[in-house]
């Protein structure tokens, strides 16, 4: 996986150019309002940014949300509504249910985006939702919704943020709508207010795709942010998060996270961090239960415009509970750890995570130790024209004491578009994505029975938005 990351870093980098130094003051934090937009969907005018014209991104490192490069500063407040429509061309569709052949599933979306400034806060909305209509059979009609929102008030010494995520969708959202409007909610582009969402290991794994049937998850946090000196500062926050399936054959659970840090700023660009992380996992109907601690030294470096690097790691000691009362409580220690980086570039971005550790077993397993690597580019191909490529691999592996110990799952997506304007408010995507699944046990959904399984998906879409309405 390492391999194919360099390929993409090698077709989509550009000569080296000499990188601005982060303008990061000692103050209080102030409202973000955007991060670099969804790989491989953008506004038309959309460029890389000079770094002079952004804010940085003093979101505390030991936080609950991905780091970016910046922020353009946003002195109104809008709304902007928008509709698209997205076409699946898909093979093999045992991810959706059964079916088999190739099918056509189309997608009709209604699209929100707003932001509101006030003088001490921020709020932050996106929202997509709409109907799928498929000409398979076995995988039907149904509905779609995305959410997604943060709010943070800023004073001087202190910072509150509130965030949630929510999705109901078809099929897994590990690589959903990769490279198209789908991938994420609101309007896309340039307009929409980027909201950093939730690190990795903060929200429930979806990252097997063999789960059967439509599934909703739900992610609320909230975070407080104490500054102590100019340099340094202590977080704490925690996450609740569900999983849910309408099929009866997946696994459910519930997610607590707890989450305390120290953050100290050596320099404009580089900082560090050490953190505490507790996770508790509960799965509906069923006894077990797990519970997660994980002290990580965490560091980061950050060049507005240009560069945002965090890399965190440490022990990782997991309680698990198997039939309360019992006494088949046993405890497993190892080791975690993570990797974030968005880099810009003109005319381009690239994206790169990984995240080692425990989860909640996506809805297959019983808990899982897991390896996931997520990543795209996107590149100005001419004066119209721009390419994409998206790549996501994960390994989860049953926990140790689980009962299901021997299985393993491996799911790899991987996909590259072509996108152009057709106006300055209308877009035209197309895409190719494949998704691949193998394990070490039979793979079953619908009739459908193997040890692996391949989809092909060709997806072309066309996205319309209106102007910003402003609010004031």
């Amino acid at each position: 996986m390492l391999t194919a990351m360099l390929v993409l870093m090698g077709i989509f980098q550009c000569p080296a150019v000499v990188c601005a130094q982060d303008q990061q003051s000692d103050t209080a934090t102030k409202p973000a309002a955007k991060a670099l937009p969804p790989i491989g969907f953008g506004d038309d005018q959309e460029t890389t940014q000079p770094s002079d014209t952004l804010q940085p991104d003093n979101r505390p490192l030991t936080g609950f949300q991905q780091l970016t490069t910046g922020s353009p500063p946003e002195r109104h407040s809008y709304w902007i509504p928008g509709i698209s429509y997205t076409n699946f061309i898909q093979s093999s569709a045992l991810t959706q249910g059964g079916g088999s052949g190739w099918n056509s599933t189309s997608f009709v979306t209604g699209n929100l985006s707003l932001l509101q400034n006030w003088s001490t806060s921020q709020l932050a909305l996106n929202y997509s939702g709409g109907g799928s209509l498929s000409s398979d059979s076995s995988i039907g009609n149904g509905q779609f919704h995305q959410f997604g929102a943060v709010e943070t008030f800023n004073w001087r010494r202190w910072q509150l943020t509130f965030l949630d995520e929510f999705s109901y969708l078809p099929e897994s959202q590990f690589g959903f709508g990769a490279g198209t409007a789908l991938s994420t909610p609101g309007v896309g582009g340039s307009l929409a207010p980027g909201l950093p969402g939730l690190q990795n290991g903060f929200t429930p794994s979806q990252s097997i795709f063999t789960a059967v049937g439509p599934r909703y998850f739900n992610s609320f946090g909230t975070q407080v942010n104490l500054l102590l000196t100019p340099r340094s500062s202590v977080t704490f926050g925690g996450v609740l998060g569900i999983l849910r399936f309408t099929e009866s054959e997946n696994i459910e659970s519930n997610d607590v996270i707890l989450n305390a840090g120290f953050n100290y700023q050596v320099s404009r660009t580089d900082s560090f961090g050490l953190s505490y992380r507790f996770s508790a996992y509960h799965y509906i109907g069923l006894p077990q239960a797990i519970g997660d601690q994980a002290i990580q030294a965490v560091y980061g470096k950050k060049i507005t415009g240009r560069l945002a690097l965090q890399l965190s790691g440490g022990p990782e000691i997991t309680n698990f509970r198997m039939s309360p009362g019992v006494g088949t409580k046993r405890q497993y220690i190892a080791g975690t750890g993570s990797v974030g980086l968005s880099y810009a570039f003109f005319p381009g971005s690239l994206s790169l995570s990984y995240a080692h550790g425990v989860n909640n077993g996506s809805g297959v397993l019983l808990s899982a130790t897991s390896d996931q690597i997520t990543g795209g580019a996107t590149r100005r191909l001419s004066r119209v024209w721009s390419g994409n490529a998206s790549l996501g691999y994960a390994r989860n592996r049953s926990a140790a004491t689980s009962t299901t110990q021997n299985q393993a799952y491996n799911t790899l997506y991987i996909g590259a578009g072509l996108r152009r304007p057709l106006s300055r408010s209308t877009n035209l995507a197309l895409n190719y994505t494949a998704n691949i699944e193998t394990a070490n046990n039979t793979i079953c959904a619908g009739p459908n029975c193997g040890t692996n399984f391949t989809t092909h998906t060709i997806t072309v879409g066309l996205s319309w938005h209106a102007r910003p309405f402003v609010l004031h």
